[in-house]
């Protein structure tokens, strides 16, 4: 598996190394230089698989020989043992539920099969690796735990103070180990500003031997691209035969890039819908053809309080820069608070408990459909545990929530985070000092 940058000035590079570089020396992201297609023969079989078969296959498409065919099998295994089921809400309205995982988000998918892969290399080679990571929730807690104790690994995770729940927050601050939460006195583009510059300071990736564990690695898209494949095949299992939409809920847009990469791959996807709450840039880039940054807002679903999309790089990339041929594939909706406490409620109503981040998602479905078409299946990605947010939920939805012992027996633990400003050259000397 070759890659490249998406701002073409790195030279390409391997899987293995394009996993532990992050990212380029030219500040793009990593693209696979080729994107196979899967076969029909698999479609044929995909309904009769299990998810962690789905994704022994595809990832054995994507990566090639770069891993031996048994070792692979073996790690895929081991990193998602978890279901992702698939469950009707409404008429052709569906919900698949990605936080069966430890940390209870759709970040396990992508942060344990990193972390398998990554131990796999390090071993091999008697390595060692510091994984530098900024979080606007769920991501966090997933790195957190999907690397805690991995041999010859080391994690710093910066998230934004007061812009996380306090579950997630105990998640990635209360392991210790080989674990370090650093709490940013900003927001979550700040924190990811600090990241990205320490990638760039090469006096400082080389002693720490730094890499990312955010969606800007290329490993952490390969597994999310697991349960767009997962989704088709149980929705074929129940038989429905009208064309498939997904609806996600996005803030950083690595989920999406993952689906737009599973449609490139063959998968039938009709329709994208890019829902996000009042940080808007995608949706208003779709609409008005300009990408326009600007400093993330604070919502009730803040791991999607992202104001400066990375994955945009790679979405550009894979439409030639093209914004007529992205809303051939992408719509994109946004909603405010208000909404999308309504839309719990209502979604409690029909019988389903969500996360403010999958209600998210819910709304943008229900636009598309009365907007532009009624007559599809569409597939609400559920990202977190609704438990996770229990304060943002409406009161009538809260009382109804139980919590999982896993999260339960955090709110004991004492949190352990080094608080910093956003500044870069006291983060760098703070890391070194540390380290």
């Amino acid at each position: 598996m070759l890659l490249y940058s998406t701002n073409k000035k790195s030279p390409e590079i391997s899987f293995e190394k394009a996993i532990f570089q992050g990212l380029p020396t030219d500040n793009g992201l990593y693209m696979p230089k080729t994107i196979p297609r899967v076969s029909d023969n698999f479609f044929t079989k995909l309904p009769k698989l299990h998810l962690n078969e789905i994704a022994f296959e595809i990832s054995k498409i994507l990566i090639g020989d770069d891993i031996p065919e048994q070792i692979l099998k073996n790690l895929v295994e081991d990193a998602i043992n978890f279901p992702a089921p698939v469950i009707q809400i409404d008429e052709n309205v569906f919900v698949e539920e990605l936080f069966h995982g430890p940390s209870l988000a759709f970040k396990d998918f992508g942060a344990r099969f990193m972390s398998r892969i990554m131990g796999y290399f390090l071993k091999k080679n008697n390595d060692f690796v510091h994984i530098l990571v900024a979080t606007s929730g769920d991501t966090g807690g997933a790195v957190a735990m999907g690397f805690y104790k991995v041999p010859n690994t080391k994690v710093s995770i910066l998230y934004p103070s007061g812009k996380v729940s306090e579950l997630q927050e105990k998640q990635l601050t209360t392991l210790g180990e080989n674990i370090d939460a650093y709490e940013v006195k900003g927001t979550f583009d700040d924190c990811q500003s600090l990241v990205k510059k320490a990638f760039l300071d090469s006096e400082l990736a080389n002693r720490l031997h730094l890499t990312s564990a955010n969606s800007i690695n290329i490993a952490r898209l390969i597994p999310q691209t697991f349960y767009y494949f997962n989704a088709y095949a149980e929705l074929k299992k129940q038989q429905v035969n009208i064309p498939i939409v997904f609806s996600v809920p996005s803030g950083n847009f690595g989920n999406l890039t993952a689906g737009l990469i599973a449609k490139r791959m063959g998968l039938p996807i009709h329709d994208f819908i890019a829902a996000t709450n009042i940080n808007d840039v995608i949706p208003r880039f779709l609409q008005t053809g300009i990408f326009e940054p600007r400093p993330s807002q604070k919502t009730i679903s803040n791991a999607m309080d992202v104001g400066n999309p990375s994955n945009f790089a790679r979405i550009n990339e894979l439409y030639e820069s093209s914004v007529e041929k992205l809303r051939k594939d992408m719509k994109g909706y946004s909603f405010d608070d208000i909404s999308t406490q309504n839309a719990i409620i209502e979604a409690m109503n029909k019988g389903y408990l969500m996360c403010p981040h999958t209600a998210v998602g819910y709304l943008g479905l229900k636009t598309y459909k009365n907007q532009i078409n009624s007559n599809i299946a569409g597939v609400i990605l559920a990202t977190a545990h609704p438990a996770k947010f229990i304060n943002e939920l409406p009161p009538s939805v809260a009382e109804k929530i139980l919590i999982p012992p896993s999260l339960d027996k955090l709110k004991e633990k004492p949190k352990n985070a080094i608080q910093i400003e956003p500044n870069y050259e006291i983060f760098k000397e703070t890391l070194l000092s540390k380290n």
